[in-house]
């Protein structure tokens, strides 16, 4: 799933991009404004971030919006302090987990490489805290200096195997795209900790439910819930759920819980490129060529990239090729959370790296750019022996053949040691097919819920593994945890 290399040709490319277009924070900052704040925040001055929202607070007649907004900037503070959470001291140490005799020198060697990501916050550098095992993914280097490998791990469609054979060759023999349907029975569970929320306090709770999508997910019937009386939203709903509410109990956790099946089924389309042509951007497909703040901009950075990738190149299909190719040679790993970053393929764009859903951003945001339409889905994903993740990809639109699913993280399919007669035909099997190993909880990114969420998401991008909140507001992740349990229906 992740390429584990040094990506120096990613880099040579982005910081020559960079360089050509940066522009100071400071040549735009104000003084009082959210959007003014926010980039303070961004720059890692946080003690005049709050200096400043506690100031615009006591205005007068300040609108709803804008105390969210400011409110919003106090509390991604608070999230990117619990993300970026360990000095140089601390990072050492949980990398010397792994390289008990960790040098200095290649510790600051890695740093001044950017393979660790840092943030200065008032004046002070802090690491992610997941950089202790990025490491191993960004550098082929680090990697090789673990006293005990492990595979990573990561879900096994991400490697050519004997399914993907299977797919294409019932799609072309059916001469249909849907294929290989199974049936499976998923639970998923949310646990509110215990003395999170005051006693006899009502604790709100969305669960991420799967949405219908003819052809790809169909047939989906609730099974049980706990606690028994739920909302579940419209199948039409963007990003859907199933709610509950439960009183909170002094030193119990809080549960919650759904049970659903559905019948789920791969897809291949077999794209002859000679066929492809520009699309007509209709009323229904202009949404999906547009830009979205704050998440899809064209930024001068991004035409920048875009033309260094796309060339000359006029076949949208070869297009897409081009920019898949391009993004799938960033490396896969852990990703900060969505709701501190403020423009998610802008970042994705210069971090060197990224996790799904920002790998698909940028992906999206560069289609886009093209004229070619491209839409988000969401979900989780879940394999045999246990594996189950949270996962993000999308749908790009390519006439004649409609809209089709990728998959960017997973990528490019390379025939390996066991490679059979026909697999290079599969290279491209994500761009424009999708193994049946995953469950789409959205269509979109961003929306709101129903019912409507009263105070902060957690994440304010995707919705994959709940939300939750009672009337002193939103929890956020570290009170509560969840977890996704599937099993096969027989058919019979």
């Amino acid at each position: 799933m992740a390429n584990v290399a040094t990506t120096t040709r990613w880099r040579t490319r982005l910081l020559f991009a960079s360089a050509l277009l940066a522009v100071p924070f400071a040549a735009t900052w104000a003084t009082d404004t959210p959007a003014s704040i926010a980039r303070l925040v961004d720059a890692g001055q946080f003690q005049a971030a709050d200096a400043d929202i506690a100031q615009a607070l006591n205005q007068t007649g300040l609108d709803t919006a804008t105390r969210d907004a400011l409110l919003f900037q106090r509390e991604r503070m608070r999230r990117i302090r619990y993300d970026f959470s360990l000095d140089a001291d601390g990072l050492k140490a949980r990398i010397r987990k792994q390289v008990p005799d960790l040098r200095d020198d290649e510790f600051r060697n890695w740093d001044e490489h950017g393979l660790l990501e840092r943030m200065v916050i008032d004046g002070r550098v802090m690491y992610f805290k997941r950089d202790a095992s990025n490491i191993f993914r960004l550098s082929a280097e680090a990697a090789a200096r673990r006293a005990h490998p492990a595979p990573f791990d990561d879900d096994p469609m991400g490697v050519l195997n004997d399914y993907h054979r299977e797919v294409r060759s019932a799609a072309l023999q059916e001469n249909r795209s849907s294929v290989l349907p199974h049936r499976v029975r998923i639970t998923q569970t949310l646990t509110v900790d215990a003395d999170a929320v005051p006693a006899g306090k009502t604790v709100r709770a969305w669960i991420p439910y799967p949405k219908p999508l003819p052809g790809q997910q169909d047939d989906i019937r609730y099974v049980s819930s706990e606690p028994a009386k739920h909302v579940i939203a419209p199948d039409a709903a963007p990003m859907r759920t199933a709610y509950f509410e439960k009183p909170a109990q002094a030193g119990k956790p809080t549960t919650f819980s759904v049970t659903y099946e559905l019948t789920l089924s791969a897809q291949y389309h077999a794209i002859d490129p000679a066929k492809v042509v520009p699309a007509a951007i209709t009323t229904e497909l202009a949404p999906y060529v547009a830009e979205r703040p704050p998440h899809l901009v064209f930024t001068e950075q991004l035409r920048l990239f875009s033309r260094q990738v796309v060339g000359n190149e006029k076949n949208p299909y070869r297009i897409a090729q081009k920019l898949f190719a391009a993004v799938d040679e960033i490396p896969w790993a852990g990703a900060r959370e969505y709701s501190t970053i403020p423009n998610l393929s802008d970042y994705t764009l210069h971090a060197g790296h990224g996790d799904c859903g920002q790998q698909t951003m940028l992906l999206i945001a560069l289609l886009r750019l093209n004229g070619i339409p491209a839409r988000w889905q969401s979900g989780a994903i879940f394999a045999d022996h246990g594996y189950n993740d949270i996962h993000d990809w999308g749908q790009l639109y390519l006439a004649p053949y409609g809209w089709v699913p990728m998959d960017v993280t997973f990528g490019r399919l390379h025939p390996g040691a066991q490679a059979k007669p026909g697999d290079d035909a599969l290279e491209w099997f994500y761009l424009g097919g999708l193994d049946a190993w995953r469950v789409a909880f959205n269509s979109d990114f961003g929306q709101g819920f129903t019912p409507a969420k009263q105070s902060f998401r957690s994440d304010n991008v995707d919705s994959q593994r709940g939300e939750v909140e009672w009337s002193g507001g939103n929890l956020y992740y570290d009170q509560w945890n969840y977890s996704f349990d599937w099993s096969p229906v027989d058919s019979h």
